[in-house]
């Protein structure tokens, strides 16, 4: 495990000094790309009914300036990527923080006026084998760095994918530290604690996960990964997609399937879930219909990493995850592309989600518990012109539950508009 640990905190510098100036000027500059992105950021969420804090609302501009080279040549290929974050405070007070848009005093919560952070990723590639280690951010079924912020969320670690074998895509990789979207410190990872699930205290200094995606034939693609966070928990995935012609459109079926228990001592208490949901979009010119289910089961909720997107079937809603205990959530999404109107750049998204049979602690509740969410979304990307590639987004969710006034979730009316552009450097 030391060998392990060692990886990511040298293989970003080693990278550097391992390239000479000659093999720089080649494949290492010739290939690479720079670009900047502009992203500036309101957030707001009402809370509805007696709350110690009525709402989290925060403006915000960020920049996220990122750099990937090339590889030099020959049969090992060495390489090394940086990314530079910064936020930038625009309206926010210490009563209205929380957002995740911007970092503050956990005390006095007084937020802080700019906050930034640089990643360094030092990477070597043999054939279509590429070893990744510094910052890293991974988007697995086990695992997936938000960017939904101002600014996205990263790890440290290191990663091996490797795409030597055709249609098959395997990962595997360790990690030891995270880094949340409103945060410039690397903290030991934690899990995901709403509604008094686990003990969110619980820390642990390694994260694996090995696994692969295998496409079947053009339309099926087969899905396994396994991960532990070590001495919390352990988590195996098993799901596929399938997309395929039906009639004049296509339907796209995605199943995923969770199992998690305990891992050692299990730190942070008990964890017994399996989580089952499927999704079914049926697609026909510019319009697209999906009906989703999702079930969990066993004595917990699903565990997740804190901060991180649970890529289960309810994902991308706006105020809740739908993974308390026992939980069975119905959902359908109708989306259009303005495209068939002659606005092209222009997609709207509706989306409702209604679940049951939630079991919470008593305090919190108790058993048959029951939340729903309606979702609203209009994205347009500008498509000519001195604006062109400029993108708007406008998100509105109204979250509703039968909850205690003390649990995590609250009844809220919640907007996100965000508008951002991705300049190409070169």
């Amino acid at each position: 495990m030391s060998t392990l640990k060692r990886v990511h905190t040298t293989l970003a510098l080693g990278t550097l000094c391992s390239i000479s100036p000659t093999l720089l000027a080649q494949g290492f500059i010739e290939d690479s790309k720079a670009t900047l992105t502009s992203r500036n950021y309101y957030f707001d969420r009402d809370y509805k009914g007696d709350s110690a804090q009525s709402a989290t609302r925060e403006w915000a501009q960020g920049f996220i300036l990122r750099f990937t080279s090339g590889y030099t040549p020959g049969t090992v290929g060495f390489g090394l990527d940086a990314q530079g974050l910064l936020g930038l405070k625009l309206d926010s007070s210490p009563d209205r923080t929380g957002t995740g848009l911007l970092s503050y005093n956990p005390v006095t919560r007084q937020p802080n006026d700019s906050y930034s952070e640089l990643g360094l990723t030092g990477k070597v590639k043999v054939s279509k084998t590429e070893l990744q280690g510094g910052t890293l951010a991974p988007n697995l079924p086990i695992l997936f760095a938000s960017p939904a912020r101002l600014l996205p969320q990263t790890f440290r670690g290191a990663q091996l994918k490797s795409q030597d074998i055709d249609n098959l895509t395997l990962n595997a990789g360790w990690l030891d530290r995270m880094n949340q979207r409103d945060s410039t410190n690397y903290q030991k990872i934690t899990l995901a604690s709403p509604n008094r699930r686990f003990n969110g205290a619980a820390e642990s200094d390694s994260f694996s996960f090995a696994g692969g995606d295998y496409k079947w034939s053009d339309a099926l693609t087969l899905k396994y990964y396994h991960a532990e966070l070590a001495d919390i928990y352990r988590q195996d995935f098993v799901g596929f997609i399938d997309n395929r012609p039906l009639g004049p459109g296509r339907v796209k079926t995605d199943v995923r399937y969770h199992i998690s228990g305990e891992d050692g001592p299990a730190k942070a208490g008990k964890v017994d879930n399996r989580t089952f949901g499927v999704m079914s979009t049926y697609s026909l010119g510019a319009h697209s219909l999906g009906l989703g289910y999702m079930q969990l089961s066993g004595d917990t909720a699903m565990p997740y990493i804190a901060g991180s997107e649970p890529m289960v079937v309810s994902e991308g809603a706006l105020s809740s995850e739908f993974l308390n205990p026992k939980e069975r959530t119905w959902q359908v999404r109708y989306d259009y592309d303005f495209a068939a109107l002659a606005v092209p750049g222009l997609k709207g998204m509706l989306r409702y989600l209604d679940a049951s049979h939630i079991e919470l602690p008593s305090a919190l509740g108790g058993s048959d518990r029951s939340e729903s969410e309606k979702d609203i979304e209009l994205s347009y990307v500008v498509q000519s012109g001195t604006f062109k590639n400029v993108a708007f987004r406008l998100r509105h969710a109204w979250y509703r539950n039968d909850f205690a006034p003390s649990a995590s979730f609250r009844d809220d009316n919640e907007l996100r508009v965000n508008i951002d552009y991705t300049l190409a450097l070169w």
